[in-house]
């Protein structure tokens, strides 16, 4: 079936795994980690007690609750021992902290709360002509009363939604925000509020209207074949076109090697290059992999690397996921630095 298509399977012990499908083709895919995996996960709100600033490193480790600790970046620290709420921002490689933020973002599907980042922000696809002043009177209105310091960004899905719904769940993130606040002032290190699922993820931030249908059941993902598309995303190379990019994860670094495959025309290198910078987003969105990316292209003239970087940034604009193109090597590597905002998919359940 074509078009778009949100897919939730339910798993038995409670989790679950998501898919989005654009024309057939996976475009997008979140899976729960197992039951009793206990990293912390992003966007997990936690009473945070604060550690001994590390020297050199530029920040502090805190304490999450149940012997979790998490790394709070900055020049100037809090007192050891104070408390503070902070919100898990990425995930870490085993065995290390996990980022944290004293600067919480609380979602909706229309809108996000900004506690600390005053303001009140409407997203940028969100035309002139469209509405666009009649939600931000809206957006207004709802915040009348809220403290100076809270800020609120309605999201593109509020263009397509009635006012009612917007105001409800507006009322919903002052009231998370409240109770935080108040939970938050004393008490031993704790998780708040835990993050949300894979399913909770994708009706929030997948539908393009608020009464788009999402297909869920225990076996939708396996009849639709995705499962297949998973296991595929399990082996290093990928085509595009006539040729194919590999995609290896190491500990240090994202590898990525272009090659042209079959194609032996004079155009070949410029034309996979170009493929692969318009797929690697999606490629490393699905692998849920993140951290330093070192994209190794085939033969590259220099007059052509502005073309490679302008397809590059065109991909990743719709991507969701942080990404810092950091420039290119003296051995002509194009490197990024990405947030690890997903969990690697070889280390998640399957079937």
């Amino acid at each position: 079936m074509k078009g778009r298509r949100i897919l939730i399977e339910p798993r038995p012990d409670g989790a679950a795994a998501a898919a989005l499908l654009v024309e057939g083709r996976l475009d997008d895919l979140m899976i729960d980690p197992a039951a009793d995996d206990p990293a912390p996960r992003p966007e997990a709100v936690h009473r945070a007690v604060v550690g001994r600033p590390m020297k050199g490193v530029g920040g502090v480790i805190v304490e999450l609750g149940g012997g979790a600790t998490g790394f709070l970046r900055g020049p100037k620290p809090p007192a050891p021992g104070s408390r503070l709420l902070v919100q898990i921002s990425g995930w870490a490689d085993p065995a290390k902290a996990p980022p944290v933020s004293a600067r919480l973002a609380l979602k909706g599907a229309f809108a996000i709360l900004t506690p600390g980042a005053p303001g009140l922000n409407l997203a940028r696809s969100i035309a002139e002509g469209s509405g666009r002043d009649a939600l931000a009177a809206l957006a207004s209105r709802a915040m009348a009363g809220a403290a100076d310091d809270l800020g609120l960004i309605l999201r593109s899905l509020a263009a397509e939604a009635g006012e009612a719904e917007i105001a409800d769940e507006i009322a919903a993130l002052r009231a998370r925000w409240e109770a935080l606040a108040a939970a938050g002032a004393s008490g031993p290190a704790a998780c708040l509020e835990p993050a949300p699922g894979a399913a909770a993820i994708a009706r929030r931030d997948w539908r393009d209207r608020p009464d788009e249908p999402v297909d869920e059941h225990p076996e939708t993902l396996a009849r639709e074949g995705v499962w297949e598309m998973v296991a595929e995303l399990l082996a290093p190379r990928a085509p595009i076109g006539q040729g194919w990019m590999s995609v290896e994860a190491t500990a240090a670094l994202v590898a990525i090697d272009v090659d042209t495959g079959g194609d032996l025309t004079p155009a070949a290198a410029l034309k996979a290059n170009l493929a692969a910078a318009r797929e690697l987003p999606r490629q490393l969105r699905l692998r849920g992999l993140g951290g330093q990316v070192a994209i190794d292209f085939a033969p590259l003239a220099k007059r052509d690397r502005p073309r490679i970087e302008a397809a590059l940034r065109a991909a990743l604009r719709p991507d969701g996921v942080d990404t810092t193109l950091a420039g290119w090597t003296p051995l002509g590597h194009l490197e990024l630095l990405r947030k690890r905002a997903r969990r690697p998919l070889a280390s998640l359940p399957r079937r």
